[in-house]
């Protein structure tokens, strides 16, 4: 017989487990905010394996970020700017005397098309290449002074900031590096490549990218461009590069104006450090029918269709990154994975106050809300638009908080209707990440893929029981993926089904911190249009249901 004492103790640990789990309700409506599903937010840069590139059977893979700014498609070179003391770096090559074939941009393509994926190429907007396959630096220890740091390999190759580490290092020779370019650069490469692999509606590049967060480019490429870039400079680039596409190859698609955080899209340039925040004024804004740089960049490029008769942009692009200290980092503190698996929302709540600085930047700046703030904007300025975020990344690939977060996102960009996105930096794909890919794209390994079809489902509590639907089109059937965000706690609880005439049958797929390298097949039934379910602690669930 239990004691007082015991029963008490028990009495109060179901009380506990009960408020963790039972109380999370979830119900799915196949029949209502139905949507397409693109399949093109699956897709990753510089996915290097093969193997895995089929298995998830890849979209889409972008040639893209710093180094692509100043890529010499001719000789097969690129500066890397900041990210290594400015030098610049010939591609290996066996080959150089074949050049432009044999390129990376031309291996790159190539690789693609054996994984089936569609390239994303991104298009030197900022004017400079390097001007040869020699290894060159942009602040000569010789010719410039003394710098913070240099380049152990190659000791006269600086980082362009003084020795005191903070100031720049300004009146370089940009000639020194690189030589200028326009979009006659631009139009030779896009000849070379669709005289080799085809225009895009006959399988050869698809996107073109109007180059790598401008907003940055006094910062990363101060070498060059020491100035912040204005609203007018890359409105005007934006029309001169698109068009030189189009011109070339009318079916390609553009992509623009690809800022480095949702802040490209509130401000004319970056915030603390480009043009009106340097000069301590609104000048630039003022200038622009006061208009944050999103909702102005896609009325100028409204006006400018109706100038050349064709549209030049495609997408509005902009990265994503959460910015709370150490998301997007490896970093396993606790604190660090709860806010990570939180921070998601910064994609889409109106609700969510930022946890990071940007919090200080006042209402409604703190509520990021990127993709509301794009599809607001385009609906206004420029409807047809589509949204793509071609670099985001959320931090803790290699373990299964970060996984938690990766299916999260997949399944929000989903559901708010994305049409492009890209995860930056994946590779290792027996790493828990690939496994919220594989949820996706390939949960039993005979290419199962979560439906084409978005519809309702709503979890009344998403930060402890994420859900998402959809239909698949191939055969019908119905896919639900729960996510689990709690470290510790099953979730006894099940999914109420509306408007799906089920056959009873269900088969269940789990990935859990139980087993990180293989998905977990088992069966499940359907009564009463429910199904009942005990979601394990930090999981990803997916639920295929049968039609009747």
């Amino acid at each position: 017989m239990l004691s007082r004492k015991n029963t008490l103790v028990i009495l109060l640990m179901v009380v506990s487990y009960d408020l963790t789990s039972s109380m999370v309700t979830l119900e799915v409506d196949a029949k209502s905010n139905t949507h397409p599903i693109s399949q093109y937010i699956y897709g990753m840069s510089f996915l290097n394996d093969i193997n895995f590139a089929k298995e998830i059977n890849l979209p889409v893979d972008r040639f893209g970020g710093n180094a692509v700014t100043r890529y010499n498609w001719k000789n097969d070179a690129s500066n890397r700017a900041s990210d290594w003391f400015f030098e610049n770096l010939p591609e290996d090559n066996p080959n150089p005397e074949n050049l432009p074939d044999g390129s990376i941009s031309d291996l790159f393509i190539e690789k693609d098309k054996l994984m089936g994926a569609r390239t994303m190429l991104t298009i030197p907007l900022i004017g400079w290449t390097p001007k040869d396959r020699e290894r060159r630096c942009g602040f000569s220890v010789k010719k410039y002074g003394p710098q913070q740091q240099t380049d152990q390999l190659m000791p006269d190759c600086g980082n362009g900031k003084k020795t005191d580490g903070t100031t720049l290092i300004t009146g370089n020779d940009p000639t020194d590096t690189s030589v200028k370019i326009n979009s006659t650069f631009t139009k030779e490469w896009l000849q070379h490549l669709t005289k080799k692999y085809g225009t895009a509606d006959q399988g050869g590049v698809l996107f073109y990218e109007m180059d790598n967060e401008y907003d940055l480019w006094h910062r990363t490429h101060h070498d060059i461009h020491p100035e912040p870039a204005t609203t007018d400079e890359i409105v005007k680039l934006t029309e001169e590069y698109a068009l030189a596409v189009k011109e070339v190859d009318p079916s390609a698609l553009t992509l623009g104006p690809v800022g480095w955080g949702y802040l490209s899209f509130l401000r004319s340039v970056l915030v603390f450090s480009a043009l009106d925040s340097a000069s301590g004024t609104n000048k630039d804004r003022s200038s622009h029918d006061n208009l944050d740089f999103g909702p102005y960049y896609l009325k100028a490029m409204k006006q400018l269709e109706s100038k050349h008769s064709k549209r030049l942009l495609d997408y509005l692009d902009f990265h994503m990154y959460p910015q709370p200290a150490n998301v997007f980092s490896d970093n396993t503190e606790t604190e660090v994975l709860a806010v990570r698996l939180r921070s998601t929302q910064g994609l889409w709540n109106p609700d969510y106050i930022d946890e990071s600085w940007v919090r200080n930047l006042g209402e409604p700046n703190n509520r990021v809300q990127l993709i509301p703030r794009m599809k607001k904007a385009i609906q206004t300025y420029y409807p047809g638009t589509k949204i793509a975020i071609t670099e985001y990344n959320w931090g803790g690939l290699k373990v299964m908080n970060g996984a938690l977060a990766q299916a999260d996102i997949l399944g929000i960009l989903g559901r708010e209707s994305v049409d492009v996105a890209i995860l930056w930096g994946p590779e290792n794909s027996t790493e828990p990440w690939a496994y919220a890919f594989r949820m996706y794209r390939n949960y039993d390994g005979k290419g199962s893929q979560f439906g084409s079809t978005s519809v309702s489902a709503k979890s009344s509590d998403e930060q402890k029981l994420a859900i998402y639907a959809s239909i698949r089109s191939s055969d019908k059937k119905l896919t639900v993926i729960a996510i689990n965000k709690d470290p510790i706690n099953e979730i006894d609880t099940k999914i109420e089904i509306k408007n799906f005439p089920s056959s009873g049958n269900t088969k269940i797929y789990t990935y859990s911190q139980y087993n990180l390298t293989k998905i977990v097949e088992s069966i499940g039934i359907v009564v009463n249009n429910a199904i009942e379910h005990k979601f394990p602690p930090y999981s990803i669930t997916l639920f295929e249901v049968a039609r009747k």
